[in-house]
């Protein structure tokens, strides 16, 4: 049994499509398929139902995720035996949501890179569904999500916080707080994070229980780019508390507080159950315990 095709394997059980899977490892998709069809003749059994352009693991297949992982953790501890060192050494790649590589992970990474300098770190950012397909896919080590709290127990979960979601807008007064019925707030120029935040879902559902909906005058996924728009006094926003804490401290922004009920998220740190801690995940994961950063 080769190596390359339990790689090949996993890669098309997390993408769910032998053309993304091919894009992502580098080959075509003809010699994806002959990999996951040499695979099938060495186990006896269908690991995956074709329809269309998409594929699906059949049970078999989805047993064998189990034990393809099996493998892959066993492979990369023989290949790493011999490199023991007291300094963790190598990739880690972590996924996280806009919000969080915004404004958490720098000085997380920057913090990492002083204590572990020879650690590779590479960041992918998207949804959270799409940083957990790609985790399942062997493309992300751990996935750092602002979400509504995830509980699954095909999932570790290394750290977690709540986060307060607030309405802030520019600090044009030297005060910490100020109010708005929420009625009159919706009517404020409304600078918004895209579709696919979790916290802006919450909002949307519970302005629609008073009737009430924003129309934003723009919608960007970059918060960075939202906070300095703020900043020069246009409009109002609806950002994690993390996002916007050193502008709140120096009184750049303010928050307004509203008779709407206040929106808490969870930031989580996962990773699959399946996944081998490397020495870089577990040096990322300690530090995570006892950062005051987060």
């Amino acid at each position: 049994m080769e190596i390359r095709n339990i790689i090949t394997f996993l890669k098309v059980a997390g993408t769910q499509n032998f053309s993304k899977a091919a894009e992502q490892l580098g080959y075509s998709q003809s010699a994806v398929t002959v990999q996951i069809q040499h695979l099938e003749k060495e186990l006896d059994t269908q690991l995956f139902e074709r329809i269309g352009k998409r594929v699906y693991l059949t049970e078999k297949g989805q047993e064998f995720v189990f034990y393809a992982n099996e493998i892959m953790k066993v492979t990369n501890r023989a290949l790493s035996f011999s490199k023991k060192s007291s300094v963790p050494r190598g990739k880690l790649k972590i996924g996280g949501v806009e919000s969080v590589c915004t404004a958490l992970l720098p000085d997380l990474i920057l913090k990492l890179h002083k204590t572990c300098p020879e650690i590779e770190i590479v960041i992918k950012s998207g949804t959270t569904a799409d940083l957990i397909e790609m985790a399942k896919g062997n493309d992300l080590d751990l996935i750092f999500t602002l979400d509504q709290k995830i509980c699954n127990p095909e999932w570790i979960c290394a750290a977690q916080r709540t986060e307060e979601i607030i309405f802030v807008t520019l600090g044009k007064e030297n005060r910490e707080k100020k109010s708005a019925p929420i009625q009159e707030l919706v009517r404020e120029p409304f600078l918004l994070t895209e579709m696919g935040a979790a916290y802006q879902y919450e909002l949307e559902r519970l302005l629609s229980e008073r009737g009430l909906r924003i129309s934003p005058v723009l919608e960007i996924g970059n918060t960075e780019t939202i906070i300095n728009l703020l900043k020069k006094g246009m409009g109002v926003s609806f950002l994690p508390e993390f996002t916007v804490r050193k502008e709140l401290k120096k009184g750049k922004l303010v928050q307004i507080t509203t008779d709407l009920p206040g929106v808490k998220m969870y930031s989580q740190l996962f990773y699959h159950k399946n996944k081998w801690v490397t020495p870089q995940m577990q040096a990322f994961m300690d530090m995570m315990t006892g950062e005051e950063v987060y």
